[in-house]
């Protein structure tokens, strides 16, 4: 049985961290303060905590289950052009070509 010889890997220095060193208080190195908890969801409308049952509207907000409906919280999408559109897509305009009468 032969040995085989050792693999050459060259050293590379350890990936740099993503995140900033914190101090005990969550402060970061640099002397700025950030919440230790992660970011909360919360509905735009009454702030309660949605976690994964909140919706995302058409305009890019979270709400609740009671305000995710566009007019119960000043939905600035706009709905009606979105289905105008949404139909000519769907439906494109058919012409005939002239007829020669004879």
């Amino acid at each position: 049985m032969a040995h085989d010889p050792p693999i050459h890997r060259p050293e590379t220095a350890p990936a740099p961290s993503k995140r900033p060193a914190r101090s005990s208080r969550g402060a970061t190195s640099e002397g700025e303060s950030t919440p230790v908890a992660a970011s909360v969801k919360r509905c735009l409308s009454c702030n309660r905590k949605v976690g994964l049952t909140g919706f995302r509207c058409r305009c890019g907000d979270l709400f609740c289950g009671q305000h995710w409906y566009s007019d119960t919280h000043d939905c600035s999408f706009d709905y009606k052009a979105a289905g105008r559109e949404e139909i000519s897509k769907a439906n494109p305009v058919v012409r005939a070509s002239k007829i020669i009468k004879i």
